[in-house]
């Protein structure tokens, strides 16, 4: 049997969550709109988080381990939700961008091919319900 994980959430109040995580604690609400007051996260953002830490823990471990210069690295997701319910994203947009003036271009979409194709499990998760799209920029200075 694999590992499991364990996250306990306990309403608060309203539309208020209250959630545990091995490393820290979170609250949830809904947006007011949504009947919220709007002081914590959404749960499908979250994912959205989720997605992107995953594979960016990836590629920096990577960038580590090559010995890559990087200055900076941001990983922008837009996702599209389907109309009816349940909403679920159906199409996400994965862009990473990365920014020096010495990028090693080829290792660099190594590292993201890595990422995306083997190593991020909530890539993998994303991929049994959304169409996957990966874009890599590069920002020389």
């Amino acid at each position: 049997m694999g590992a499991t994980n364990t996250v306990i959430t306990t309403w608060k109040k309203n539309m208020q969550f209250h959630s545990t995580n091995p490393a820290g604690d979170l609250i949830i609400d809904a947006s007011p709109e949504d009947g919220g007051n709007g002081d914590g996260l959404r749960p499908k953002a979250l994912m959205l988080s989720a997605l992107a830490g995953c594979s960016g823990l990836d590629v920096a471990s990577l960038i580590k381990k090559m010995k890559l210069e990087v200055d900076d690295f941001r990983i922008d997701i837009i996702a599209e939700l389907t109309d009816e319910h349940p909403k679920y994203y159906h199409k996400v947009k994965v862009e990473y961008h990365f920014y020096g003036a010495a990028l090693d271009e080829k290792k660099l979409q190594r590292a993201v091919d890595l990422s995306v194709e083997k190593y991020c499990g909530v890539m993998e998760m994303f991929r049994q319900f959304a169409a996957m799209e990966i874009e890599t920029t590069f920002h020389s200075a």
